[in-house]
């Protein structure tokens, strides 16, 4: 009987278990906190090109009864840190075409935080980057923050989903490296219970 591939055992420790026992769920609380996120993003989107609300004043959901939650560059910021760190704690229980792709999007994210530390520090600072009057992150020279945060929300929503898809249909040699609480799922209609010692 063949031995897996995988050369790591699993860990205990907190990283250990949510790459391990707790992989599966931690990405479905993950994936929730994502989405609600986008929501609020979309919703922001949908008051301005389509009922016409002005900028200022398309708040999303949230923003409409905390208004403050908007403008909180804080708020923005731990929202960045949030997704990195999810996305760095949870790169381990991913192997191949999945990591690869978790990786792209944890690379984005990265740059992605960096954008927000930049806004953050401006306000904290009360020094405008770039002759600006306002906090502006590098990108926002480009693209207003509005459509900007579309376009990082997406450029890293997308290699997620495309990770956490193949991750949970993956091949017979990335289901020999898997040690996480996804393995065991069907793969092109047929089922891969994970394989013994």
């Amino acid at each position: 009987m063949s031995q897996p591939l995988s050369t790591a055992a699993p860990s205990s420790g907190l990283l250990g278990r949510l790459n391990g026992a707790h992989h599966r769920a931690a990405l479905n609380v993950f994936l929730f906190v994502v989405l609600a996120h986008w929501a609020e993003h979309l919703v922001q989107a949908y008051q301005i090109w389509v009922l016409g609300i002005p900028r200022p004043k398309a708040r999303g959901v949230l923003g409409q009864f905390y208004p403050w939650l908007v403008s909180s560059e804080w708020l923005h910021y731990g929202y960045a840190i949030v997704m990195l760190v999810f996305l760095f704690a949870l790169r381990r229980g991913f192997v191949g075409r999945a990591r690869t792709w978790w990786t792209v999007a944890l690379a984005i994210q990265f740059w992605h935080h960096i954008e927000h530390f930049l806004l953050l520090w401006q306000v904290q600072s009360g020094t405008m980057f770039f002759g600006q009057k306002v906090p502006t992150s590098i990108l926002q020279l480009v693209l207003p923050r509005v459509e900007l945060h579309l376009f990082y929300n997406s450029v890293v929503f997308i290699p997620m989903v495309i990770a956490m898809y193949l991750h949970l249909r993956p091949n017979r040699h990335e289901q020999e490296l898997m040690t996480c609480s996804c393995v065991g799922h069907r793969v092109a209609g047929r089922s891969l219970a994970p394989h013994a010692a």
